[in-house]
């Protein structure tokens, strides 16, 4: 038999490429929707939630209408929770610990999102105390945690209204001078994209707990609609 009969022919060559561009192209396509399913968040059952830290209502809850305003001068009214999920914490800016430490653990929570899941989130800041809580005290305690934050304060009784409609009751302590502390939940309200009551994170906070508890919601969610 020649040599030559030994030697691979142009066209069986062309095969074997084209056989190991194929193998080549199914094993990027596996190993590229297993990095995908590893970054995606794991979709948690309502009471591995509850175990996080986050109290789901079984149907999210429509709080009504709010008339306040932000810390640059906005109206700040319940078609501003529409469009993205809202982490609502209700404080002020005179109190010495539980409101910084917060604010600060949620700036952190925000650094540790992925994708889009920042940019679709807002936290947002509802003073108890807006006697002392004007739009220029917020304006210069706001953005100190993050630009991207919101301050919101207004009415006693609007602001009362509010607190009451998503269950975080405060009031100020009796026996004080100018230089009172307002008693206050450390709970984080979630409000959903469609402007709901959907749920609070029950304090203390745990970053990591919260970090992939809050990732499962919004995974929950995008599956459902």
């Amino acid at each position: 038999m020649s040599i030559l009969n030994d030697k691979v022919s142009p066209s069986q060559s062309r095969g074997i490429k084209l056989t190991l561009l194929v193998i080549g192209l199914f094993i990027f396509v596996i190993v590229a929707g297993f990095v995908y399913r590893v970054q995606q968040p794991r979709v948690m059952t309502a009471t591995e939630m509850k175990i996080n830290g986050l109290y789901l209502l079984e149907t999210p809850r429509n709080f009504g209408e709010i008339a306040l305003i932000d810390h640059r001068g906005e109206p700040f009214d319940k078609a501003r929770f529409t469009g993205r999920w809202s982490l609502v914490f209700f404080g002020f800016t005179y109190c010495p610990d539980i409101c910084p430490t917060t604010m600060s653990f949620l700036n952190q929570l925000m650094g540790e999102l992925v994708g889009t899941e920042a940019e679709d989130t807002q936290v947002v800041l509802v003073s108890v105390d807006p006697a002392r809580d004007t739009v220029e005290q917020l304006a210069g305690y706001v953005p100190y945690f993050n630009p991207d934050f919101i301050g919101v304060t207004g009415e006693f009784l609007d602001i009362h209204r509010f607190a009451t409609a998503l269950n975080t009751p405060f009031r100020k302590v009796p026996g004080q001078d100018e230089n009172y502390l307002v008693d206050h939940s450390a709970n984080v309200v979630l409000i959903n994209p469609m402007g709901d009551y959907h749920g609070f994170f029950k304090a203390p906070l745990d970053l990591a707990k919260m970090k992939i508890t809050y990732r499962s919601v919004i995974a929950l969610w995008d599956y459902d609609h």
